[in-house]
C-alpha cells in the first residue's frame, strides 16, 4: 500500500504527516509505504498510491486521483489520523 502527504513545499508540513501516519498505522499494524512530496507533484507522486493525505487548503489542487484523499485538521493529532486511516482503510 502506498500512501503520499502532500504539502506546498513537500519539506515541512508533508513531513510531519509522513512520520505522523507511520506513528497511525503502527498503532493500526498496517504495512505501507508513506512518502512526502509537495502539491506541485502530486500527479507523479501519488498517481499509484491508495491514499493522499494533505490539510483543507490543498484539497482543490489535487486534480484527478483514485486515491482516497484524507484530510487532515491537526498534523500533529495522531489519533485523529489513525481514526481516519482506520475509516479509509478498514
Amino acid at each position: 500500500m502506498k500512501i503520499v502527504a502532500i504539502c506546498g513545499a513537500g519539506v515541512g508540513t508533508s513531513g510531519i504527516l509522513k512520520v505522523n501516519a507511520e506513528r497511525a498505522l503502527a498503532r493500526l499494524d498496517i504495512e505501507a509505504e508513506v512518502s512526502a512530496t509537495d502539491v506541485a507533484s502530486v500527479a507523479i507522486a501519488a498517481a499509484d498510491a491508495q491514499v493522499i493525505l494533505t490539510s483543507p487548503e490543498f484539497v482543490d489542487r489535487l486534480g484527478k486521483t483514485n486515491a482516497d484523499v484524507i484530510v487532515v485538521q491537526n498534523y500533529f493529532d495522531v489519533d485523529e489520523l489513525t481514526a481516519k486511516l482506520e475509516a479509509a482503510l478498514g
